[in-house]
């Protein structure tokens, strides 16, 4: 971490929200756009939208889910070829339970400011019946619109209803949902020893070579047990990662990873952790943002 570019510990946005399994994307009009979310104080989780032309520091600009929705929690985002975006969370019903994948549509960088949503789908659980939730999206292909596309999502599902594992599906048409379980990712961190839950992951392109970010819960039930895992998409393999903070911290769990244009014009990797409590170091718990520049 002492090498990073840039870094910042326990993020939260201007309006005081913590920014909690953030996801960054790049604002094709300049600077950053983001999606997060946060603990409100009825207990339940809203998703938001924060901008920024740093990386690091961050305006709210609107909670997108949530309030009207029920518990909404753990988002991403990818813009789309027509400049359109993609939004996906785990959702609940309100009250709690019937956790599954919500998907939406916004037109146009204006309309996601603004919170218009032009398309919605929620998909039906299809693997197990307790929970299915903690997207990334892989793809967004248009032929020539979101009405004729094919959208690739991962997950997790509830395993027997006792630990999460991997699923990767495809809304085509925005109408049509399929997933299937993903045992090869499962085993990848099975491999190492992992006990507990195999949950969020995110993957991007670095030089002609696809690699993403997973993590794995190496005790069922122990959140200081998180660790993330680099996964090689080429051979299925995955290795564990050596990732040291300023004061030590040693759980890391939510990864996202993410192939940019740093605040100063060069390209950059950036990824964010989150650190729980058990297992960080002084100052350290919540969201960590930090980048490279090559």
């Amino acid at each position: 971490m002492s090498g990073a570019t840039g870094k910042r510990y326990a993020v939260h946005d201007d309006a005081g929200h913590v920014m909690d399994t953030v996801k960054i994307i790049q604002d094709t009009t300049g600077g950053y756009l983001a999606v997060s979310h946060h603990l409100a104080a009825d207990g339940h989780f809203r998703v938001n939208l924060a901008t920024s032309t740093d990386l690091l520091s961050w305006h709210w600009v609107r909670e997108l889910a949530g309030s009207n929705t029920g518990p909404a929690s753990q988002p991403t985002i990818v813009q789309a070829s027509n400049g359109g975006f993609v939004l996906a969370w785990e959702q609940e019903q309100p009250g709690g339970g019937n956790n599954h994948l919500a998907i939406r549509y916004y037109a146009s960088r204006a309309d996601l400011l603004a919170g218009n949503v032009a398309r919605s789908f929620d998909a039906s659980r299809q693997l197990s019946s307790c929970a299915e939730g903690t997207p990334n999206i892989y793809s967004v292909t248009l032929s020539p619109d979101i009405d004729h596309s094919t959208i690739d999502v991962g997950g997790h599902y509830w395993w027997n209803c006792d630990r999460d594992r991997q699923q990767r599906g495809r809304l085509t048409n925005f109408s049509s949902w399929s997933t299937s379980a993903q045992p090869n990712y499962d085993n990848a961190l099975l491999y190492w020893g992992v006990g507990g839950n195999i949950g969020d992951r995110d993957q991007a392109v670095f030089r002609g070579f696809s690699f993403g970010l997973i993590e794995g819960q190496y005790a069922k039930g122990d959140f200081g047990s998180w660790r993330t895992f680099v996964y090689d998409y080429q051979t299925g393999n995955a290795d564990q990662t050596a990732i040291h903070t300023d004061g030590g911290s040693t759980a890391f769990a939510n990864p996202t990873i993410t192939a940019l244009r740093a605040p100063n014009g060069q390209p950059a990797i950036l990824t964010t952790l989150f650190i729980p409590s058990q297992g960080a170091a002084a100052g350290e718990s919540g969201e960590l943002i930090y980048y490279h520049t090559y």
